[in-house]
């Protein structure tokens, strides 16, 4: 990546172009090798140009988090959408929902039968444009059922006139040290059951949704014994074994595109493919001594870089050409970095590139970014989705 344009001003939020395509490449083909579909998740960067590049190579939709924001996306052209949370349907949410529907392929999350049979009944003679697919706890234990309940929801949303097309998960839990391959596996088993208990009851399974940039690569590369094929299985009605075959038919990473701290330190991106960074400046430099460390002090605190540490992270963030710095405190408009000893300080007015630790939240923060080619300022992208949380 190269440096900061003279253009901009810090703080602000820098994309880099070559990186940022490159990324969306990748991925793309990787999947595509794998012979699964790729659904990336736009609530990472919430912009219709970084959507266009995605599908231009080969997703097959988006997954968005809000209906504002398959609103937004809707709008730019987007033609299928899936909103991945188990979603609330009052009759305010209905009426967006039969609109879009009318120009897109539409689906949502649901992980209950009192949500299936509210949106059925706001929904009304529409609720057969929308396709409802049952979240499956894999491991993450934040919403989703357990693959044995599954089949109570699928029936519940079926009465209430939704089409169910399957299962999806998020396997979140793979944002820790040593975690990625043992999500992978919970994922792959967990929704290879729930679908062939779906089949098993009858139902036709077009949607075996997972996947999270962590996983995203090893999806479909691990063998998972109890894993079921997608319409398998057994007398008793579980999963019957697979020989390790994947369970999933579509993917949903979502920082892949960017990259950011945590990625790196989970060793699943290089700061080779840090495609967005934010441009900082030094305002504040001291030496230390015996009782305070060697810092610096940039101009880019948690209202741009966003204030996400989990538990196992180094810092705050890392810098793009100093890797070996931490961020060790973060205010509101400044950041607070330790110098290793044996490395010169930074200069008063030097700028550098700050890696956010989540780079989802960074992007959220802004109401636009600049987008960077081989060093120079080339464009200006307004983040569209920000703000439509609901």
């Amino acid at each position: 990546m190269s440096g900061i344009p003279a253009e901009i001003d810090t703080p602000d939020i820098m994309v880099e172009l070559d990186v940022l395509e490159r990324n969306i490449e990748r991925m793309a083909a990787t999947l595509r090798a794998k012979g699964l579909r790729l659904r990336p998740h736009a609530k990472t960067h919430k912009m219709p140009e970084i959507a266009a590049r995605q599908l231009a190579a080969g997703a097959v939709g988006l997954t968005v988090a809000t209906i504002g924001e398959a609103e937004v996306f809707a709008e730019h052209g987007a033609t299928d959408l899936f909103v991945a949370y188990p979603l609330w349907i009052g009759p305010r949410q209905a009426e967006r929902l039969r609109r879009l529907a009318g120009s897109a392929r539409i689906a949502i999350g649901v992980d209950s039968v009192e949500a299936a049979e509210a949106a059925g009944r706001h929904l009304g003679a529409a609720a057969g444009d929308i396709e409802a697919v049952v979240e499956i706890d894999s491991g993450h234990h934040r919403s989703g059922v357990l693959p044995e309940q599954v089949v109570a929801v699928a029936r519940a949303a079926a009465g209430a006139g939704l089409r169910v097309g399957g299962v999806f998960t998020f396997p979140g839990h793979s944002y820790a040290p040593g975690m990625p391959v043992k999500a992978v596996e919970e994922e792959q088993r967990a929704l290879g059951q729930a679908a062939g208990l779906l089949a098993a009851a009858g139902f036709e399974i077009t949607r075996v949704s997972g996947g999270s940039t962590p996983t995203a690569e090893l999806t479909g590369a691990a063998e998972v014994s109890g894993a079921a094929e997608v319409g398998e299985a057994s007398e008793s009605g579980g999963a019957s074994p697979s020989g390790g075959a994947p369970a999933l038919t579509e993917v949903r990473p979502g920082v892949y595109v960017f990259g950011d701290a945590q990625q790196f330190e989970l060793g699943r991106c290089t700061l080779a493919d840090i495609a967005l960074t934010v441009a900082a400046t030094v305002v504040s430099r001291h030496e230390g001594d015996d009782t305070v460390p060697r810092r610096v002090v940039l101009d880019a605190g948690s209202k741009v870089l966003g204030g996400d540490r989990p538990a196992w992270a180094t810092g705050f963030g890392r810098l793009m050409d100093h890797p070996e710095a931490r961020i060790t405190a973060l205010s509101e408009h400044h950041a607070t970095v330790v110098w290793p000893d044996g490395s010169d300080l930074p200069a008063l007015g030097e700028r550098l590139r700050v890696i956010p630790n989540h780079v989802c939240v960074a992007v959220n923060l802004v109401d636009d970014v600049a987008v960077v080619r081989g060093g120079e300022l080339v464009d200006r992208w307004r983040v569209a989705a920000r703000g439509r949380n609901a």
